[in-house]
C-alpha cells in the first residue's frame, strides 16, 4: 500500500522539461505492496539491500519500521529510497538506509533531481525527529562536502565464465583451491535449515575471533525462511570427516548476487575450506545466471580482508556514507567502529556470552 507521507510540496524539481515543477513523495509498504521489487529491479543499480525480502527480514528480526519512499513527478518515478527508523532507549531513534547493510544507497532515476530529494529526505528526518539520517552509498545528496565514512567495495563480474574466472585468481588462490581439492573435502550448495545451523555455529566461532557478536539466531532463521529456502541465495559448506568446517552464504536480486557471510573453523585452516566454498559458491553463481557478485564492505583499515577479495579478480571501488543532522542542518562527521576496545572483550568471552550480547545488542545497533 501506497501512503501519503505528506501534501506539502517541497521545492521545485529543476528539470522542468522532464518532468514538471512538483516532486510528490509517498511511503511504500514493501512488505505487502509488490509494485516495490518491480520498481527496484528497473534500475541498474539496484541490489539484493533494495528487495522486500531483505526489509522483510530487518522487520521480523529487529522490528525496524520501514519508512520505503517513492518519489514521482507526472506518474513518472523519480527516486526510491529505502530507509528504516531504528528506535531505541539506549541510541534513539534516526533513519538509516538500511541497518546492518554495507550499501543500499537511494535509486535516483533523473541525477538533476538530487536537491529536491535531499529536501524531502530533510523533512523526513525532521517530521520524524530523528537524531540523525544515514545514507549509505553513492551517488551523495547535492549539498553534501564530504562524507562521514569511507569504505573498499568489491565487485566480481561473473559473465566471463567458470575457466576465466579461474586464470583471473591471483596465484596463491589457485594454489589454495587445489590444495583444498587435494585434501578431499565435500562442498555442498545447500538450501537445507541444517545447512543454516552449521554455518551459525561457525559464524558464532569466527565472530567471537574477530571481537565481535554474532547476530541472533533467529535473524538466520528468518533469512533462511525469506530467501535461501525458496532459492534467493545458498549455504556454500565445506566439510571434513563429516565435520562442517568452513561456510558461505550467499544472496542474490535479479541477476545480482552478494556474498553476505563467511565463517570457519580456524584450527582448520590449513585445509584452505574457506578459498574453496568461495570458489564453489562463484561457480554456483555463474551458472545460475548471475552476472555480478558483490563482496561487501571493507574497512580502509583491514588490509587482510582488503587482500582476501582482491585475490579473486574483483573490482575495487569506493562507498561513501553520508550523515545528516536535521536540527543543526549539518553533515556529521563519524568514526569506523570496526575495531576499539570492545573487540578484545567480545574475543575474550565464551561463545553462549557472545551469543547472549548479539540478541541484546542488536535490536539497538543499525
Amino acid at each position: 500500500m501506497i501512503k501519503p507521507i505528506s501534501a506539502i510540496v517541497i521545492g521545485k524539481n529543476r528539470d522542468h522539461g522532464t518532468f514538471g515543477s512538483e516532486i510528490a513523495m509517498a511511503r511504500i509498504d514493501p512488505l505487502s505492496d509488490p509494485a516495490w521489487d518491480r520498481e527496484v529491479a528497473a534500475h541498474a543499480s539496484s541490489t539484493f539491500f533494495h528487495s522486500a525480502a531483505w526489509a522483510r527480514i530487518l522487520t521480523r528480526t529487529y522490528g525496524h519500521r520501514p519508512y520505503y519512499l517513492r518519489l514521482s513527478c507526472a506518474e513518472q518515478v523519480v527516486a526510491l529510497v529505502p530507509l528504516m527508523e531504528v528506535r531505541s532507549p539506549w541510541t534513539g531513534r534516526r533513519g538509516v538506509s538500511l541497518p546492518f547493510t554495507d550499501t543500499c544507497e537511494p535509486l535516483i532515476f533523473q541525477q538533476s533531481d538530487r536537491c529536491d530529494i535531499f529536501e524531502k529526505l530533510s523533512y523526513l528526518a525532521r517530521s520524524r525527529k530523528w537524531k540523525y539520517l544515514q545514507i549509505r552509498g553513492n551517488p551523495p545528496p547535492a549539498s553534501v562536502t564530504r562524507p562521514s565514512l569511507s569504505f573498499f567495495h568489491h565487485f566480481l563480474d561473473l559473465r566471463c565464465g567458470s575457466e576465466q574466472l579461474f586464470a583471473g585468481l591471483e596465484s596463491s588462490v589457485r594454489r589454495a583451491i587445489r590444495k583444498a581439492e587435494r585434501n578431499s573435502l565435500t562442498i555442498t550448495i545447500g538450501h537445507s535449515p541444517e545447512a543454516m545451523r552449521d554455518f551459525y555455529r561457525l559464524h558464532c566461532l569466527t565472530r567471537r575471533r574477530h571481537g565481535a557478536p554474532p547476530q541472533p539466531w533467529r535473524f538466520f532463521q528468518i533469512l533462511f525462511d525469506e530467501v535461501i529456502s525458496s532459492g534467493g541465495g545458498f549455504v556454500a559448506l565445506a566439510t571434513a570427516d563429516s565435520t562442517p568446517i568452513a561456510a558461505s552464504v550467499f544472496v542474490r536480486f535479479g541477476n545480482k548476487a552478494v556474498y553476505k557471510f563467511g565463517a570457519s573453523d580456524e584450527n582448520r585452516q590449513e585445509l584452505r575450506a574457506n578459498n574453496c566454498v568461495m570458489w564453489e559458491g562463484i561457480k554456483a553463481l555463474a551458472a545460475s545466471g548471475c552476472e555480478t557478485l558483490d563482496f561487501g564492505r571493507t574497512s580502509l583499515q583491514n588490509t587482510g580482508l582488503r587482500r582476501f577479495k582482491l585475490g579473486w579478480g574483483a573490482e575495487e571501488k569506493i562507498v561513501h556514507y553520508y550523515k545528516w543532522h536535521p536540527v543543526s542542518e549539518k553533515w556529521l562527521d563519524e568514526n569506523d567502529k570496526s575495531t576499539g576496545f570492545h573487540t578484545n572483550i567480545f574475543q575474550k568471552l565464551p561463545v553462549a556470552l557472545n551469543r547472549l550480547a548479539g540478541a541484546i545488542l542488536y535490536p539497538h545497533l543499525d
